[in-house]
């Protein structure tokens, strides 16, 4: 029984040891208006989280971050290579990077940060960039798999999402 419980508790303490930054959800509809919640399951090296910064793809747009208690929200609005249109208006500048600063998290907890986007109109793999600062030291979450990599074999893998074709054209918020 000693044993059973050792290796349990040996295999939840690895799982612990190697969590990430991870998107709630693996997989949404291309075209659509999707919450996206980022995972923060430890700080760097024991040492609390103070700061998370998403870098949004250039094919993200809209981006509206969810307030936090105990947290200073800060957006980067940039030009975009390529103007959209959004309800009739031409978008040539959008946020483009969203900042939670504020907690600190301790390395003990787990917490969620979460945003609203518009997803591309097209299928694929799209990768979130993340910065997390801490109290002593940074992860910088930016590494992404390519082809057949899986994201299991990088040390800081950037969270992504599968974007899935349309299978009906519907207009969501």
């Amino acid at each position: 029984m000693k044993k059973q419980i050792f290796i349990l508790l040996a295999a939840l303490c690895a799982q612990a040891a190697s969590a990430h930054i991870t998107l709630d959800q693996a997989k949404a509809v291309a075209g659509s208006y999707q919450k996206l919640t980022f995972k923060v399951g430890h700080g760097c090296d024991g040492s609390a989280t103070h700061t998370l910064k998403i870098i949004l793809p250039e094919t993200v747009s809209g981006a509206k971050p969810m307030p936090k208690a105990g947290w200073k929200i800060d957006t980067v609005i940039e030009n975009l290579s390529t103007p959209y249109t959004s309800h009739g208006k031409t978008i040539s500048r959008d946020v483009r990077e969203i900042s939670w600063t504020g907690g600190p998290l301790p390395d003990a907890y787990y917490d969620e940060f979460s945003m609203q986007v518009k997803l591309p109109e097209t299928a694929g793999k799209l990768a979130f960039k993340v910065v997390q600062l801490c109290e002593k030291g940074r992860l910088d979450w930016v590494e992404i798999p390519t082809g057949d990599q899986a994201a299991k074999g990088l040390k800081t893998p950037a969270p992504v999402l599968e974007i899935l074709e349309k299978t009906e054209a519907t207009h969501q918020h």
